[in-house]
């Protein structure tokens, strides 16, 4: 539970409470027990006393499940009684399209609540997928308001174990909202050839316009003329339309040198790679290369120069380009590649559509605007 979020717990909530249990083992066989009434009233109190002065309700399950029909009555009377508050029906599950609960239930109050809309403007029924508003649509016939399909999300910085400077990255750079994000672990030096990463990026915008390009290191520190090998490239940047760090959805090149004089920690740098979507590597010489070993770990497609060390690290694992080959056709090539690469596509598709930042600024929260009082 985020700390910013109020949080009360109150016992009739509970589907999985006594007095609640035994009133749906009665409903179950068509019986509304004497209790069902006096229970919906004091569900019905405590609403009243907690959630009058709120915009927007937003209850799972609660008009769509026969869970606990105490607290589906009562929510069913509070909104009738207050307008304008609106109600947010989450219905992530529908028991009336569910043949494992169809015998307990029963054409007639209360059960009836569960496939209606409580109010002709102020019920928005939610699903979590497209076929589940199908079946609503079906479920609640003509008439009824709009069923809007808005998807779980998950938790991408979790799964992805990234740090709070990752993190901090990511949003400063928006990546986001950028495809593909290559990633370039390496020093400010020439042997790096970060002109041709540059050149190579600025040729997939006309596959991708939001293509970005991630260099992690710093400066090398063994040459003064780094620093003006550093001006060149940002320079490069500016001639290639790179340089909008800070505009949501436009290619660019970000130096993480600018972030930070100081060489990431190694745990900001892994979160890179997990996060970003492919290494491009296109020194004119290495000793070893690292990054290759690195990327291979995570699963990372791997763009990187025709020279020896890599191909004894990498094998057919890579891709390959001449560092001094032509940025359009290296380009032709990667999109080509991330084409038909389903790990690549799918990966994009998540980020774009199924994490909480993208569902909650896109989805849920104009839903809730729409609501809010005057």
């Amino acid at each position: 539970m985020d700390a910013e979020v109020g949080y009360k717990k109150y016992p009739l909530f509970n589907s999985s409470e006594p007095s609640i249990l035994a009133i749906k083992e009665a409903l179950d066989t068509g019986v509304i027990p004497d209790s069902f009434a006096p229970t919906k009233n004091e569900i019905l109190d405590y609403l009243n006393q907690n959630l009058s002065g709120f915009d927007t309700i937003i209850a799972h399950n609660i008009c769509s499940l026969h869970k606990n029909l105490p607290l589906t009555a009562a929510l069913h009377a509070f909104i009738q009684q207050h307008d304008p508050i609106h109600l947010v029906s989450w219905d992530h599950d529908l028991a009336w399209m569910n043949q494992q609960y169809r015998p307990q239930l029963y054409d007639a109050y209360p059960w009836d609540l569960l496939k209606q809309t409580w109010h002709p403007t102020r019920h928005q029924h939610v699903t979590v997928s497209a076929m589940r508003k199908q079946e609503l649509e079906k479920l609640l016939g003509n008439g009824h308001p709009a069923v809007q399909a808005i998807p779980s999300g998950i938790d991408w910085a979790s799964i992805l174990n990234l740090d709070e400077q990752t993190l901090d990255i990511i949003d400063t750079y928006h990546l986001m909202n950028a495809f593909p994000v290559l990633f370039l672990p390496a020093r400010i030096t020439r042997r790096k050839n970060i002109e041709q990463a540059i050149a190579i990026t600025a040729a997939l915008r006309k596959y991708y316009p939001s293509a970005t390009l991630v260099i992690s290191g710093p400066l090398g520190p063994h040459n003064p003329k780094n620093r003006v090998y550093f001006d060149e490239l940002k320079q490069l940047t500016r001639q290639s339309g790179l340089d909008q760090a800070q505009e949501k959805g436009a290619a660019k090149a970000i130096f993480l040198a600018e972030y930070s004089a100081d060489f990431l920690p190694m745990r900001t740098i892994y979160g890179l790679f997990r996060f970003t979507d492919a290494l491009l590597f296109p020194s004119f010489q290495e000793g070893f290369g690292i990054p290759i070993l690195e990327a291979g770990m995570v699963q990372m497609p791997i763009f990187c120069s025709n020279i020896p060390p890599f191909h004894e690290t990498a094998a057919d694992n890579a891709h390959y380009f001449d560092p001094d080959g032509d940025p359009a056709q290296i380009a032709k090539d990667m999109h080509l590649i991330f084409q038909n690469h389903e790990t690549i596509r799918h990966k994009n598709k998540v980020k774009q559509k199924y994490t909480w930042n993208n569902i909650f600024m896109h989805q849920i929260e104009p839903l809730v605007l729409s609501n809010k009082k005057e």
